[in-house]
């Protein structure tokens, strides 16, 4: 068994990104947590580190307390969001926030569990990260294969912008921000939230499901700024980028990734931001 993880910010310097492992006795997690972009116009929680860094490492700081023999994923990503709730209430000025600019994030949590049984991982999934199984025979299965309605959206906003001449990143965003700020005032106050959010009004909508884990195969969960070298920038094919992973590394891929984005065919008309914090994790039998 081996781990491997690597976790990279992109333009602005603030990694919004975090990969935790936990391991105990026959239990290994790996959790991709991948914090979405403010919308506000200033941090409220954390002047120094910004807002959403601050949530997603206090989510993992909470969800790391949480997380006990027996107890579900959903029940410890319950128990993390209280916690987090109460030190969010405790901070100065937090009651002013407006809806929109409350911190978000997206997570892919694979719990690796071993047993005399064999080897398995339970998924749970909220937002866009991503989850692959790489097989000894090469072949992908996609743990999670779920699409973002909401990015047809930004692409079809994006290319309307593209028509009309507006290629600038900033100009773009500022073009967006009305759409943003409503999109992300929707996802904190959904009944049942399909992100991580700081006061969800209901359970968390999650994706979950479990996998026999095959000797020889390999975990591959990542955000979708890693994931950008197939879906954004369609460098190489998903079952290219699994192989390659494995056979390279995760620091040659995310060479890679960032040289392309700092070269001429970068993201500057693909997506709202130039580049994008990219983090995965790798889990081999």
């Amino acid at each position: 068994m081996h781990i491997h993880t690597i976790s990279d910010g992109a333009d602005s310097g603030a990694n919004e990104d975090l990969v935790a492992v936990f391991r105990k006795a026959g239990v290994t997690d790996l959790a991709v947590i991948d914090g979405g972009t403010s919308v506000a116009e200033r941090d409220y929680i954390d002047a120094e580190n910004g807002d959403v860094v601050w949530f997603v490492r206090q989510f993992a700081l909470c969800l790391e307390r949480s997380i006990a023999a027996g107890r579900a994923q959903g029940d410890s990503v319950a128990l993390a969001l209280g916690e987090l709730r109460a030190l969010f209430l405790a901070q100065a000025g937090a009651a002013a926030m407006p809806l929109y600019a409350y911190p978000i994030a997206a997570m892919t949590w694979l719990r690796v569990r071993e047993s005399d049984a064999g080897m398995a991982v339970d998924i749970y999934c909220v937002g866009d990260c991503k989850a692959f199984l790489l097989l000894a025979d090469q072949s992908v299965l996609d743990l999670d294969p779920y699409v973002n309605p909401q990015e047809a959206v930004l692409q079809a906003e994006l290319a309307r912008m593209a028509d009309e001449g507006v290629t600038s990143a900033d100009a773009r965003r500022e073009r967006l921000m009305p759409m943003l700020r409503a999109r992300r005032e929707f996802l904190n106050s959904a009944p049942a939230p399909t992100v991580l959010c700081l006061d969800p009004r209901g359970p968390v909508a999650a994706r979950e499901r479990s996998a026999a884990l095959p000797p020889g195969s390999t975990l591959l969960a990542m955000s979708d700024g890693f994931y950008r070298i197939v879906d954004t920038y369609g460098m190489y094919s998903t079952e290219d980028l699994a192989a390659l992973c494995v056979a390279r590394g995760l620091e040659a891929m995310l060479r890679e990734l960032r040289a392309f984005e700092a070269g001429k065919l970068g993201s500057a008309s693909l997506s709202v931001k130039r580049a994008d914090d990219a983090s995965a994790a790798m889990y081999s039998l």
